[in-house]
């Protein structure tokens, strides 16, 4: 069966055009391109809005949980400026307070005198006698120790020992 020509069409037609009941390869191309253009624009658009959450997070920053609110933020609400403030806060870095604190208090618990990364969760009854007295309760640990609690404040004392006290060293 030959196609024929209407005889209103031009002689000169171009090759995209198909005949009558054929497949449209040029539409099914663009389809194809249209769909990919748009996978990859998608998968552009996340990988710029996740920036400064993968900036924080490969640094390993103490602030990457809000970089990474504001970048929910920012993509749910359309505002642009929470993208800009992520992307700001992941750039700066900011000193580890914590890290400083912690070194403090295990400091300030070895100068008390309590083990290492021993909290009062995992201090036993065995550890403490409590007395009660007139004027508040007084609360003795095996190691010495003794807390005073009068009127909500608590008051601590530690007998030296000869054990405890160590010699400083001199440095020239």
């Amino acid at each position: 069966m030959t196609h024929s020509l209407h005889p209103a069409a031009s002689h000169d037609l171009p090759s995209f055009i198909t005949p009558p009941g054929e497949t449209d390869v040029l539409m099914v191309v663009m389809a194809v391109f249209l769909g990919f253009a748009i996978l990859m624009f998608g998968i552009l658009f996340l990988r710029l809005h996740t920036l400064p959450e993968r900036m924080a997070h490969k640094s390993h920053k103490v602030q990457f949980e809000i970089v990474a609110v504001l970048g929910l933020l920012a993509l749910f609400t359309h505002m642009h400026i929470f993208w800009v403030a992520g992307l700001l806060i992941a750039l700066i870095d900011f000193p580890d307070i914590g890290g400083w604190l912690g070194r403090i208090a295990g400091s300030v618990e070895k100068i008390a005198g309590i083990k290492p990364d021993k909290g009062e969760a995992e201090v036993t009854q065995q550890d403490i006698e409590i007395t009660q007295h007139k004027d508040g309760a007084i609360t003795q640990h095996k190691d010495g120790a003794i807390t005073q609690h009068k009127d909500g404040a608590a008051i601590s004392r530690k007998p030296k020992i000869a054990s405890d006290i160590q010699k400083e060293r001199f440095h020239a």
